[in-house]
């Protein structure tokens, strides 16, 4: 086991196949697109993640305009850090598609959509496997550009009280405005982070969440949008987590 370390000056491309030591695979049509806007050529090391932790160096052995074949030199695995998990609302497509790109970069491990009440009202919104399949491509891009070793968990859109009901163990935030500072409440992994809709959840899905064990949380003195919500609660317990994380280790 590895701790995940940094080769921002090394091109890191996402690989779906099993890697192993001493064996090549090959990159389709999207990370071959990757590997020219980073100008890589034959006979350059490379990086590649499988997005469940598994690391590989490797060497471009063949490059076409179709494929890139790599030999594979060393596989490690990178363990998850500090887990934090996103319920995020339903909302307009292309401000849900920045979400998935920020926080695939904040590390997040798991992503439900929710569809609040409020959700209903927004059009276009981003909804569905065709969705969730371009979610999923701009958290691979993200990941591989970020040098992170995780794919977030995509889990299908959900009603408010499923959500709540497939919540995994640990602790809960609600984001909300009249909640508690976030400055004063103790951050512990693992943490689902709920984000409600433009203009709040309604008071009967606040119940449902406060009931389930959800902490009210208040992370800005103003209204802010979904997506400013989403990435800055994020930042916020990433933040004190890692610092939990290196005191630990000190």
């Amino acid at each position: 086991m590895v701790e995940q370390r940094d080769r921002a000056a090394v091109a890191t491309f996402f690989c779906g196949e099993p890697m192993t030591a001493g064996h090549t695979v090959i990159l389709g049509d999207g990370e071959v697109q990757h590997a020219r806007a980073r100008r890589v050529g034959l006979g350059e090391r490379v990086r590649l993640v499988d997005g469940s932790g598994g690391v590989a160096d490797g060497t471009v052995v063949r490059l076409t305009k179709a494929q890139a074949s790599i030999e594979i030199e060393t596989v490690d695995r990178v363990e998850p850090g500090p887990v934090i998990h996103l319920m995020v609302p339903i909302a307009d497509r292309e401000r849900m598609l920045w979400v998935a790109e920020k926080a695939t970069e904040l590390a997040i491990f798991s992503w439900r959509p929710v569809l609040w009440k409020r959700s209903r009202s927004v059009t276009p919104r981003g909804e569905g496997v065709t969705f969730q399949a371009k979610a999923r491509l701009r958290m691979l891009s993200a990941l591989t550009q970020s040098g992170g070793a995780w794919l977030p968990v995509l889990y299908p859109d959900a009603t408010p009280d499923r959500a709540v009901a497939s919540a995994p163990a640990g602790a809960r935030w609600l984001l909300d405005p009249d909640g508690e500072a976030a400055p004063s409440v103790a951050v512990t992994a693992p943490i689902t982070i709920a984000v409600g809709p433009e203009g709040g959840v309604e008071p009967e899905e606040r119940t449902l969440l406060v009931d389930a064990g959800f902490l009210p949380v208040r992370i800005a003195p103003l209204t802010l949008r979904f997506e400013t919500a989403a990435i800055a609660g994020l930042a916020i317990a990433r933040a004190a987590l890692l610092g939990t994380l290196e005191k630990s280790r000190a």
